[in-house]
C-alpha cells in the first residue's frame, strides 16, 4: 500500500457498502463476506436461462446473462444505489472487474470482440457525471482485455421504468437508441452490457438499434443483476 493510500484510509476509512464494517486492500466496496452472500444466478452456465427466456422471438442473441439476483430489499440493490445516486463511480467499475474475473473462465466472455454498454442521455449523464453501465463495461473489459466501443447514443430520454407495465416499457424504450459508426461494428461478436435486466426493454431496444445497423453482427447481453 503507498503511503498516499494508507493516508487517504486514515482520514477517509472505507467501509463495505453493505454491511458498514471497515474494508481494506482488495476489498475496497465490499467485504469478503457481503461479497460472498451475493447471490450469483449462474446463468452463463444454463442455456435458455431464466434471462434469455426474456428475449426469445424478439431478436437473434447468442447469449445472455445476469451476474447477481436483484431485489429491492437485496445487497445489490444497496450497491446498485450507491453506484447510480451517491456517485461512487468506482464502485460500478469495480463490480465489473468482480464479474468479469468470476466469468474468464467460464467460457462466456470467449470470442467476444467488443463490448457496449447502454448509454444514458446526455442530459442525464450531465447530471450523474458519468453513465454506471459504461463503467461497469470498462471494469468487465479490463479484466477480459476486450475493448469497450460507446457505439450506442440514446436519442431521447425516457422516463423511469419502475412503475410501467411490461408493454408501457417496450412502447417507452421502442426507438431509444441510434447507433454510432456502424461500420465498425459489422461482423463484430458484440457483448452489450447493462446494470441490472427487468423486463428487458431497454436491451432489447439496444439490441435492435445494433442489428438494424449491422445485421451481420452477433449480440450477447451481460447485466450487472437481473430481477427474479
Amino acid at each position: 500500500m503507498s503511503v498516499l493510500s494508507a493516508l487517504g484510509d486514515a482520514l477517509f476509512p472505507r467501509v463495505c457498502h453493505v454491511c458498514g464494517v471497515s474494508v481494506s486492500g482488495d476489498s475496497r466496496y465490499v467485504c469478503p463476506s457481503c461479497l460472498a452472500g451475493l447471490p450469483r444466478t449462474g446463468y452463463h452456465r444454463l442455456p435458455d436461462n431464466a434471462m434469455e427466456q426474456r428475449f426469445l422471438g424478439l431478436f437473434p442473441f447468442r447469449q445472455a446473462s445476469g451476474h447477481f439476483f436483484y431485489s429491492r430489499d437485496s445487497g445489490l440493490a444497496l450497491l446498485m444505489h450507491d453506484l447510480k445516486y451517491r456517485r461512487f463511480r468506482g464502485l460500478a467499475r469495480h463490480l465489473g472487474r468482480i464479474v468479469a474475473t468470476e466469468l474468464l473462465t467460464t467460457g462466456f466472455l470467449t470470442g467476444i470482440d467488443i463490448i457496449v454498454p447502454v448509454p444514458m442521455h446526455f442530459m442525464k449523464r450531465a447530471s450523474r457525471g458519468y453513465n454506471q453501465a459504461e463503467e461497469i463495461a470498462r471494469g468487465i473489459g479490463g479484466v477480459a482485455g476486450i475493448d469497450v466501443v460507446c457505439g450506442l447514443r440514446a436519442v431521447r430520454p425516457h422516463r423511469t421504468q419502475t412503475s410501467l407495465s411490461l408493454a408501457r416499457r417496450r412502447e417507452n424504450t421502442s426507438g431509444l437508441f441510434a447507433v454510432r459508426r456502424p461500420r465498425h461494428l459489422a461482423g463484430k461478436e458484440i457483448l452489450i452490457v447493462d446494470d441490472v435486466c427487468t423486463t428487458g426493454s431497454t436491451l432489447t431496444s439496444a439490441a435492435e438499434a445494433l442489428l438494424d445497423a449491422a445485421p451481420d453482427a452477433r449480440i450477447s447481453l451481460l447485466t450487472l443483476g437481473v430481477t427474479f
